[in-house]
């Protein structure tokens, strides 16, 4: 009998210990991450074929969910979020990437996202827009997008952003008129890279430049090294190498928020 009784008392331990190791690898359960992308698939003007980076979603798409998040992904014009084509060569191809590309349900996530005016902050924890060149067509005048970051950040929440995705930023304001990203530590994708990279007719606009002219005190490392800047619950990364590092910050602002 003691021996049966110390077997179910070891039991009972392990159990407890598998129990808090799966709350341990789950810090974000019971959060909701709202994600937003670009419905812009066309250069204006070239022709030239354009969309998300895959890298930017799928990094933080598999940490994030991994972590316990509940993530919904919406668009401008919802139903499918064009991928750059660029974005799947295999130069780019990350190991999260092809494993995006090999998992159906995931990219259902993208082909049916929903529309982006029929969302409620309130429905959400955190916000996060990835990048790609797409972003830098549909997004910075969405009054949608702007007036759901405003809302984001004024309740408090982690408003994050990666490479390109700052973008969104342009024209968000406080709740006293002033542009949010005024006198706030930002990143994003650096003129330098764009013109590393031969991609300034993929834009309208240099993202450094609007970031700079817009107040923020834009930071930056060297050319597609990882860099991450977070100010508050504002959380922005360089480039594509930077997304998983953006996730991992939403990861630990959202554990730590009270909101």
């Amino acid at each position: 009998m003691k021996s049966i009784a110390k077997y179910i008392f070891a039991l009972f331990i392990v159990i407890l210990q598998l129990k808090g190791y799966a709350q341990d690898n789950q810090p974000l359960k019971g959060k909701k991450i709202l994600f937003v992308v670009t419905s812009n698939a066309e250069v204006k003007g070239t022709g030239d074929r354009t969309g998300i980076w895959l890298e930017e979603f799928a990094s933080p798409y598999y940490l994030l969910k991994e972590s316990g998040a509940e993530i919904t992904v919406v668009s401008p014009k919802g139903g499918r979020s064009p991928i750059d084509p660029r974005s799947t060569l295999p130069d780019y191809i990350t190991n999260d990437v092809k494993r995006f590309l090999d998992d159906t349900r995931a990219q259902s996530v993208l082909d049916y996202t929903l529309v982006l005016d029929k969302v409620n902050s309130k429905d959400y924890d955190a916000i996060f827009y990835p990048g790609g060149h797409g972003p830098m067509w549909d997004l910075p005048d969405n009054k949608y997008s702007i007036s759901l970051i405003e809302s984001f950040y004024n309740a408090g929440k982690p408003i994050s952003f990666v490479c390109h995705g700052p973008v969104a930023l342009k024209n968000v304001k406080t709740k006293d008129g002033i542009l949010l990203i005024k006198d706030k530590k930002v990143t994003g994708y650096a003129n330098t890279e764009e013109e590393a990279g031969q991609t300034r007719k993929f834009v309208p606009f240099l993202l450094e430049d609007v970031l700079k002219e817009n107040g923020a005190n834009y930071l930056k490392a060297e050319d597609w090294h990882p860099f991450v800047v977070t100010d508050g619950t504002l959380i922005t990364g360089q480039n594509p190498a930077s997304a998983i590092k953006v996730a991992e910050a939403l990861t630990a602002t959202l554990s730590n928020n009270k909101n």
